[in-house]
This record gives structure tokens, sequence and C-alpha cells, in this order.
């Protein structure tokens, strides 16, 4: 499975964000287990901003860094001490331009089973794992019609073991699926189920929200 993957992402070409925007990274690691599971965190609790969203590891591109991939790779161990040496990188996805303005770019890459990975105590509370087979086999709780330059795109929303994977990080695995797993899914048409419409004001609250 992760070398077919391998070989579809190095063929695909990643659309890149073409405004000048404040850049940010993340990775997105699958763990190299007999099934496969994709690692994401949590935010704290006590932050003001996004507390309680489920996420990748990742952040905003510094100065020192000479490039998106070191931001990447720099963010995820700093938040859960992950050793850039450990991740085996197979491929880039599209920019994805957050609410707050910043051009965030996804890496893809493999990480060994059961490292000691430790979660951030100032940014995060939480490190978990969900089995890619939960995406692949489309195991969405509902869909979010969300407002793009006033044009509706479907979001997957995942309800895992009461944690709750949305908005920009769903947006990454719905590229991730399609183009890495050749899976039919598209945030451009409307899927079957259950669909939850936001307004774009009620989405930006959505997204300052405490938790």
């Amino acid at each position: 499975m992760l070398e077919k993957l391998r070989e579809r992402l190095q063929a695909h070409r990643p659309r890149r964000q073409s405004l000048r925007l404040p850049e940010a990274a993340v990775l997105m690691p699958i763990v190299d287990r007999p099934d496969p599971t994709l690692l994401f965190t949590r935010r704290a609790t006590h932050l003001n901003t996004h507390s309680g969203q489920v996420a990748f590891p990742g952040g905003k591109r510094e100065a020192q860094d000479a490039d998106l991939l070191t931001t990447a790779l720099r963010e995820s161990e700093e938040e859960i001490a992950l050793p850039p040496q450990h991740v085996e990188l197979l491929g880039q996805l599209s920019d994805v331009t957050s609410l707050h303005g910043l051009s965030v770019t996804p890496y893809v890459g493999v990480i060994p089973p059961d490292l000691p990975l430790l979660p951030d105590p100032a940014e995060l509370d939480l490190i978990f794992e969900v089995p890619l087979a939960l995406f692949l086999e489309d195991r969405r709780h509902h869909t979010d019609v969300i407002p793009v330059d006033g044009r509706p795109w479907y979001v997957p929303n995942y309800h895992v073991d009461g944690q709750v994977i949305w908005g920009l990080s769903a947006m990454m695995l719905v590229e991730l699926l399609a183009e890495g797993f050749g899976r039919p899914v598209d945030l451009h048409r409307e899927p079957p189920g259950p669909l939850c419409y936001f307004p774009e004001r009620l989405l930006r609250i959505q997204q300052h929200a405490t938790g």
C-alpha cells in the first residue's frame, strides 16, 4: 500500500499558492503498522485560538527555515518530539489557505511505529492515531458544506473515539485520498449522506471557538 502511495505522490503535481501570504507547513505522518494509521494531534485546551481542535503537527515558517519541508519537520520535532531522521518523505500535497490568511503546505511522510512521541504541553494535549482504512472506506460522520469564494466545498467530517477531524485537516485528507490512493472523493462534488451547511460567519465563529 505505502509503496504504491509513494509512486502516486511522486507523480502528483501539487498546486502552489499564487498569492503572497504568510507560510506554514504540516506533516501528515503515516505510521508504518501492519494496518497503517495516520497520526493527529489535538491543540491544548488552554490556548486562546484553535483550542481543542484536531490537526496535523506543523506550524508557521520561521526565518531560519531553509524551506517549508524544514518547517514541517522542525515543528513536528518541537510539538511531538518526532526526530526528522525518522521521517521518510513520500511527497507533497497542494497548498491550502486557512481562514487566517496562512498558506499551509502539507507533506506526507512515513514514520516507524511505537516511537516515544510526546506532546508539547504548551501547545498540545493529545497525540492519537486513526486507521487509514477509516478514511479509505469513507466512513465520514457527515459532510460540512463550507463556502469558499462563493462556491460550496464539500468537506468530510470524521468522528473517531470522541475526536472530530474536519476543516483544513479534512481538506488535506481529501487530496491524500484522491491523489495518493485513487479514491473517488472530491471537495467540489456533493457526496451522498447528511450535509451540514456553514454560513461564512458561523464558520469563522467555529474556527475561533475554544473547543
